[in-house]
């Protein structure tokens, strides 16, 4: 089937599968999370985004593959209630970005900096650190050899804008700053984008309105 991307609370996985990636979203808990699952197609090694809610829903996404290891995009409650039960169902690795790993209350064994690999088997994923939403905020970017990229922004980018900055507007130049140049200015615009809520879409898509969102200051 084709992958849309469009997934509810309680509903089954949505399956994007690439040549040398599998991608399936979940949203899980009360306020509509997304967590994606990436297994690498070669060696079945997989790795979750966001463990951040509902453990028991995550954890039969998994399988009895396991997971070797989990990324939190950022250091809110709502993207890693349940990473502490899937670490210990798992024994995975934890990743997260280095400014952020105070605010998270389960030991992060890997900080990311900016420009740091993440591996899922044979597949490399590249690590943005945006300011803004976070101090530490990471998005992940898979620049698929066979295709277009692919890119995991936590809350940092939504079809419509950026993440909430709590009209901080110091906050708001560095995210937008940040995801304009770290983002937009190096992916094309067929990127796919995977936020931590809501739908996907595209960096064509949203390229457009850059502008726009400085001016409006959201």
């Amino acid at each position: 089937m084709t992958y849309s991307g469009a997934v509810k609370v309680g509903g089954g996985a949505d399956v994007h599968e690439l040549q040398d990636l599998m991608i399936s979203k979940v949203a899980v808990g009360p306020m509509d999370n997304n967590a994606y699952l990436l297994r690498c197609r070669a060696t079945d090694e997989q790795l979750l985004i966001d463990a951040a809610n509902d453990a028991e829903t995550l954890l039969t996404l998994i399988g009895d593959d396991g997971i070797a290891s989990v990324v939190t995009t950022h250091q809110h409650g709502d993207h890693w209630q349940a990473l502490a039960a899937v670490v210990e169902a798992t024994g995975a690795r934890t990743h997260a970005g280095r400014e952020d790993t105070v605010g998270i209350p389960v030991p992060t064994d890997v900080p990311l900096v900016d420009g740091d690999t993440v591996q899922v088997g044979r597949v490399s994923l590249t690590a943005r650190h945006l300011v803004g939403h976070t101090p530490g905020s990471i998005a992940l970017v898979y620049d698929d050899p066979h295709g277009h990229p692919h890119v995991f922004t936590g809350d940092c980018l939504f079809p419509g804008g950026i993440g909430n900055t709590h009209q901080d507007p110091q906050a708001f130049a560095s995210l937008l700053t940040d995801v304009e140049t770290k983002i937009f200015g190096t992916l094309p615009d067929e990127t796919w984008v995977y936020p931590g809520h809501g739908n996907d879409t595209t960096l064509g898509t949203e390229r457009p309105h850059l502008a726009e969102w400085r001016q409006r200051g959201w």
